[in-house]
């Protein structure tokens, strides 16, 4: 079994850090189900803006409310302000990979969501596997690439 991504909350921005609450992090229902994440469902959480990261469980606030909110220790390595990505994951057999399509949100700084994609991994006609990220109407993202290559791939958002 490895682990794979299975859902992510892409750039949301931290509303609060509450140190005096017994642990997790409080987010918005509607960001929790675009993606797939459950309550209690444990996931990674990395700080753009301090490199800091943390595990926790999440828990649902108010709906419609765009909080990002983490509780108890987990408090102690973020800021209000602070851009984190959320990453749920799950378990699977290697070639499994090949069924999913994780679905990830991206965020403006009021915690709209900026852009809806998914991850698709698949084989190409030569047997090799190819990984591509798709934008809301399933057209392919370009995937970063190292400074000076160029993509054949236009931007599309």
């Amino acid at each position: 079994m490895k682990q794979f991504v299975a859902s992510k909350l892409h750039g949301i921005y931290v509303t609060e850090a509450n140190l005096n609450y017994h642990g997790s992090i409080t987010l918005d229902p509607d960001h929790c189900e675009a993606v797939g994440l459950q309550p209690l469902e444990f996931v990674d959480i990395w700080n753009k803006n301090s490199g800091a990261r943390i595990s926790t469980y999440v828990i649902y606030g108010e709906r419609g409310s765009k909080v990002c909110i983490l509780n108890g220790a987990a408090a102690r390595t973020c800021q209000k302000g602070d851009q984190v990505i959320i990453c749920g994951s799950e378990y699977r057999p290697t070639g499994e990979v090949f069924d999913m399509t994780p679905k990830i949100l991206t965020f403006n700084e009021d915690n709209s969501i900026a852009d809806r994609l998914s991850y698709v991994v698949k084989k190409d006609e030569h047997g090799k596997v190819d990984f591509q990220i798709l934008d809301e109407k399933s057209r392919p993202l370009p995937v970063p690439l190292l400074e000076g290559e160029e993509s054949s791939l236009e931007p599309t958002i």
